[in-house]
């Protein structure tokens, strides 16, 4: 049965709480368009040309969103669990610097694409084992994911700078510059690594019980461990699968850069854990979506380039993305309180 008209024309509690609702749900796509339509509309008055329907625009700011979404997958399943991993950034570099040196290491004696696959799975197995200390300091010994993946930060760092020896790891690969420039089909290898990437994630959290899983742990975990889950364990894998995504893109900084260096990451840290939060994303788990992410990746890497477009120097970046993690926080502690106010 319908909600009866209100006689003075003005709308209904439950119309309005619908409508809160669905813009604090739906902020970052709105938060989106304001921004590429201020950039439009700058470059249209300041420049002349268009901003959003210009091919170089988008790809550069696809590439950029593509660096960014791949460190942000893995972590945007551990945020839902309620925790976070600070310590994807030198996963990253560790994954790079480990790539690099069996690619110089190996190329002379098997070949380039057989010492391409070497130098990726040294560096996948590298980060891996990062994620494998983090999920046994969190699940088993019940540290803070917090404390504990900071302290991964610095070890990783460490070990990744002693590998290197201090310095950047070069190579000479045309196999690893492929991965890291190519195209496949018309689309540039980040971009298309990180739309693979999305819709494994997509599935896995959306669509299948270990999604259902993560969602309940960071609602509740009592209420999950009283309903069976084995918490420690898929904790455990939550921590392996960021790890897994921050090798990934420490994989394409190599292959990019033709070089690995341990602070490969360290620059998309912010911007990562960003693109996570702006994407809905609650700091106490049990809310977000890969979805989001991708959201929140493209608006991150849209003021990236729409600051350079417009002239302003770099460092604005970081003041720009810092407040738009303010705002994402803001949303976040208010999305609950006025929904419950108007209920």
């Amino acid at each position: 049965m319908s909600a009866p008209n209100r006689s003075d024309g003005s709308a209904s509690p439950s119309a309005v709480k619908s409508i809160v609702k669905t813009l604090l749900n739906g902020w970052s796509w709105l938060f989106l368009a304001l921004i590429l339509a201020f950039f439009e509309i700058y470059a249209q008055r300041n420049v002349g040309t268009t901003f959003i329907f210009r091919a170089y625009n988008i790809q550069a700011i696809g590439v950029a969103a593509a660096q960014i979404l791949v460190l942000a997958l893995g972590l945007t399943m551990v945020v839902v669990a309620g925790h976070i991993d600070l310590s994807i950034a030198f996963s990253t570099g560790l994954a790079a610097v480990l790539m690099a040196l069996v690619i110089r290491l190996t190329d002379p004696m098997v070949g380039g694409l057989l010492a391409l696959f070497l130098g990726m799975g040294a560096g996948i197995l590298g980060a891996i084992g990062v994620g494998i200390v983090n999920g046994w300091l969190v699940a088993s010994l019940n540290v803070p994911s917090f404390i504990g993946t900071l302290g991964t930060f610095g070890v990783a760092r460490g070990v990744a700078l002693i590998v290197a020896g201090g310095a950047t790891v070069s190579i000479r690969s045309e196999e690893a510059r492929f991965f890291g420039n190519g195209e496949v089909l018309g689309i540039e290898m980040p971009i298309a690594v990180a739309i693979v990437l999305v819709i494994a994630f997509y599935y896995l959290l959306a669509h299948t019980r270990f999604g259902v899983h993560t969602y309940v742990i960071g609602a509740n975990r009592a209420s999950a461990e009283r309903a069976g889950i084995n918490v420690k364990r898929h904790l455990m894998m939550l921590f392996i699968l960021s790890a897994f995504t921050a090798g990934v893109g420490g994989l394409i900084y190599t292959g990019r850069f033709s070089a690995g260096a341990a602070n490969a990451g360290e620059p998309i840290l912010l911007y990562a854990v960003a693109a996570v939060f702006i994407g809905g994303a609650s700091l106490t788990g049990g809310q977000g979506t890969i979805i989001g992410t991708v959201i929140g990746a493209i608006i991150i890497a849209t003021i990236q380039f729409g600051l350079v477009f417009s002239g302003l120097p770099p460092y604005w970046q970081f003041v720009a993305v810092g407040l738009v993690i303010i705002v994402a926080v803001l949303v976040d502690q208010s999305r609950d309180k006025l929904t419950g106010h108007l209920s």
